[in-house]
C-alpha cells in the first residue's frame, strides 16, 4: 500500500502587471493555493528587493500587450515565473495549470473592492481581427449564473460583467432575470456587440439597471471600430432608443490607429455622427503605448475623453503633439 505524503505548503507571489479592475486570474491562483493551505502575497508589478522573502511559486497576469516590456523584469528577478494573460504570448490558462474548471475567487488581496466581478458567458460570435478572445475562448459558453458571482451580504448589489458577449448564449435568459429578481446595478465595461443587438436583447437591456464603472451614471458601452459598420452601428442604436435607452446613456468605443485605410477625415467623421446622434465617443488607440503609436491619435484620444471636445474646438486645442492634418480634416469638415 503507498501512502502519499502530506504535501508541504509553499510560499507563493501573485503580481498584477497592470488593469485598474482585480485581476480574475490571480483571484482564481490565490483561492486554489490558498485551498491547499499555502501562503499568498499579491502585489502590484515592482521589481524584486532585498526584502523579498523566497517564493516557491511566481505567478505574473498581464492584459495588455505594452505590458509585455515588464516580462524580462520578471524573469530575471524571477526566472521561474509563470507569465500568462491575454497581454501576453502565452495561452496558457489558469485552469490547465490548476488541472480542471475553477471557477472560486477570492477577493482578499482587493480590499477596497466592493462590487462582485465575473463572467456570465465566455467566448464571442464575432472574429476582430484585432481582438484575441475568439481565438482564445472560441464561439460563446456558458460559465457562471448571476448568483454565482454575487459574493453575498453584506457586498452591494452591484455586478462587473467582464462578458465580451453577453447575448451570445441562450442562456442570457436566465442572467437577466436574475438581474431583475434581484434588483442588481450591472455594468457591462467590456461593451455590448451593438452590431448583433435585437429587439428583444434591446428590450432585455432596457428593464435592467445598467451602469458606468464607478455604478454612478446610466451608462451602456458599446463600440464603433471601423467605418464600414456605420448602418449597422445605428440600426442598433436606434434598436436601443426605441427600447428606451436613449444615445445619451450611450458610450462608444472608437478604435482608432488600427486600420491602414483610416484617415482624419474619416476619424472626424466617425466622431461627429456620434456626437451629433448623442452618444459619447470614447477613442482607444490600437496599441497606444507602442512607439509607433501617432501622438497625434493619443492627443486626440485625450481631447475627447477628457470631455475637452464639449467647450474647447480641435483648432484651439494648444498641444505640440497635435498635427496640422488633423486640423485642415476639422476645418474640411466643418466647411461642407
Amino acid at each position: 500500500m503507498t501512502v502519499r505524503r502530506p504535501r508541504n505548503p509553499m510560499n507563493v507571489l501573485l503580481i498584477h502587471i497592470d488593469g485598474k479592475l482585480p485581476n480574475l486570474a490571480l483571484m482564481k491562483l490565490a483561492h486554489w493555493h490558498r485551498s491547499l493551505g499555502d501562503t499568498v502575497t499579491l502585489t502590484r508589478y515592482r521589481r524584486r528587493d532585498l526584502f523579498d522573502p523566497h517564493y516557491d511559486k511566481v505567478y505574473a497576469s498581464a492584459i495588455f500587450s505594452e505590458s509585455q516590456k515588464c516580462f524580462p523584469h520578471i524573469v530575471n528577478d524571477w526566472p521561474d515565473a509563470i507569465i500568462c494573460g491575454t497581454g501576453s504570448r502565452s495561452w496558457q490558462t489558469v485552469e490547465s495549470i490548476i488541472g480542471h474548471d475553477y471557477e472560486f475567487y477570492d477577493y482578499q488581496d482587493y480590499p477596497d473592492y466592493q462590487p462582485s466581478i465575473g463572467f456570465t458567458i465566455r467566448g464571442c460570435q464575432l472574429n476582430c481581427k484585432f481582438c484575441v478572445v475568439p481565438q482564445k475562448e472560441g464561439k460563446p459558453y456558458p460559465v457562471n449564473s448571476i448568483n454565482q458571482i454575487y459574493r453575498g451580504h453584506p457586498y452591494p448589489k452591484k455586478l462587473h460583467l467582464l462578458d465580451n458577449d453577453c447575448f451570445g448564449h441562450v442562456s442570457w435568459h436566465d442572467h437577466i432575470q436574475e438581474i431583475i429578481d434581484a434588483k442588481f446595478r450591472v455594468c457591462f465595461s467590456q461593451g455590448i456587440n451593438i452590431r448583433l443587438i435585437t429587439d428583444e436583447t434591446a428590450a432585455a437591456l432596457a428593464s435592467i439597471e445598467y451602469r458606468d464603472t464607478k455604478f454612478n451614471r446610466r451608462v451602456l458601452y458599446c463600440a464603433w471600430d471601423n467605418l464600414k459598420e456605420e448602418q449597422t452601428f445605428f440600426e442598433g442604436i436606434t434598436k436601443l432608443e426605441q427600447a428606451g435607452i436613449p444615445p445619451a446613456n450611450v458610450r462608444a468605443y472608437m478604435l482608432i490607429g488600427y486600420d491602414p485605410r483610416e484617415t482624419w477625415d474619416r476619424i472626424w467623421y466617425r466622431f461627429n455622427r456620434m456626437v451629433d446622434r448623442g452618444i459619447e465617443p470614447y477613442p482607444m488607440v490600437f496599441r497606444a503605448h507602442d512607439k509607433q503609436a501617432p501622438a497625434d491619435l493619443k492627443c486626440f484620444q485625450r481631447w475627447v475623453n477628457l470631455g475637452l471636445y464639449r467647450f474647447v474646438a480641435w483648432p484651439d486645442y494648444r498641444r505640440k503633439t497635435k498635427s496640422d492634418e488633423s486640423v485642415a480634416a476639422w476645418h474640411r469638415l466643418h466647411t461642407n
